[in-house]
């Protein structure tokens, strides 16, 4: 029963087998494949192989093969090719809401997305860079979870920390749990937040993901969206307009950049801003911002080629951020 029951199988590890040693630029041979079969317990005859790999290319599989001398099969094409995968395992490595055990975990399974002989490439791209990772374990789940709330309309329960000078753990809000109404996830600056209702602030509040701990899906429904926010509130323009995912009133601003900083601009608030000429050398750009530290910080690391010009007190607010940060280092 067993030999039988292994016959039955044959056409399923001639498929793993392929798809595990075999790509465009390496074949296997006829020999190959028969000497894995036979480990697997298998008996098969050439004949029953080349009947086995026609059924399979009735399938749909692309299975090329080449004749002469270095005579072989190889399936050619997959769901995902190599260059895709190693844009991914790109992603992968660049994130740092992803610890580095995670990324090694989910890179080696990336690589079981394609042939051995390519999957070493990927791994290889595991070491090209060296990057601050989060510490938290719990990522993968806790996003999962936050999507299922979003998803099920339903309020969540968690604690949430920060380190102190001693890189320990110190618990905010007392070390008791948050309780909000989560509407989306949402990815800047290389990390994940939850944008989120919390009734004691009164208005969206934005939280870290990896900074999230014991998170819980309530029974309790989410409030609406629509009723702690402003009429016409646009979730996608929220999270578009801040920086560093720190809150504040929202204020449209003109900036006076150089020419050279355009694509700067463009690549903070996209294509669709207004930006005019200023005369030979500038432009003046309106943006929607938070009124916040970070976009201070933000226009602050480009020096004097970009400048806030308007409303006046968000220009007067700058300039004495600024003076603040040259006292420091007077």
């Amino acid at each position: 029963m067993a030999k039988e029951s292994n016959q039955k199988l044959k056409i399923l590890y001639l498929l793993k087998f392929l798809y595990e040693e075999s790509d465009d630029t390496n074949f296997v041979s006829m020999t190959q494949i028969l000497d894995y079969l036979a480990l697997c317990g298998i008996y098969a005859e050439r004949k029953s192989v080349y009947s086995d790999i026609c059924e399979l290319e009735h399938f749909g599989l692309d299975i090329i093969s080449r004749k002469g001398k270095n005579a072989g099969y190889a399936l050619a094409s997959r769901t995902f090719e190599t260059a895709q995968l190693k844009l991914l395992c790109d992603a992968v490595n660049a994130s740092r809401f992803v610890t580095e055990k995670k990324s090694r975990e989910l890179i080696g399974k990336i690589g079981g997305l394609t042939s051995r002989h390519n999957a070493r490439e990927l791994n290889r791209q595991l070491y090209m860079t060296e990057r601050v990772k989060s510490g938290n374990e719990t990522i993968y789940y806790n996003v999962d979870t936050l999507h299922g709330a979003v998803f099920a309309k339903k309020k969540v329960a968690f604690k949430y920390f920060e380190y102190n000078v001693q890189k320990n753990k110190v618990y905010r809000n007392g070390g008791a749990e948050y309780v909000v109404s989560p509407y989306a996830l949402t990815f800047s600056d290389e990390n994940y937040y939850l944008v989120s209702h919390y009734e004691k602030h009164g208005n969206l509040t934005n939280f870290r993901v990896d900074k999230m701990e014991n998170i819980r899906i309530l029974s309790e429904d989410a409030e609406d969206i629509s009723k702690v926010t402003p009429e016409n509130f646009k979730l996608s323009s929220y999270t578009k307009r801040l920086f560093g995912m720190f809150a504040g009133a929202e204020v449209s601003v003109k900036i006076r950049c150089e020419n050279s900083l355009v694509n700067a601009v463009i690549d903070r608030f996209g294509r669709d801003i207004p930006v005019l000429p200023d005369g030979d050398s500038h432009f003046i750009a309106t943006v929607n911002v938070a009124d916040s530290p970070t976009f201070f910080a933000w226009v602050f690391t480009f020096g004097g080629k970009m400048k806030i010009v308007s409303p006046e007190n968000i220009a007067q607010k700058f300039l004495s951020a600024v003076k603040d940060v040259e006292k420091i280092y007077e």
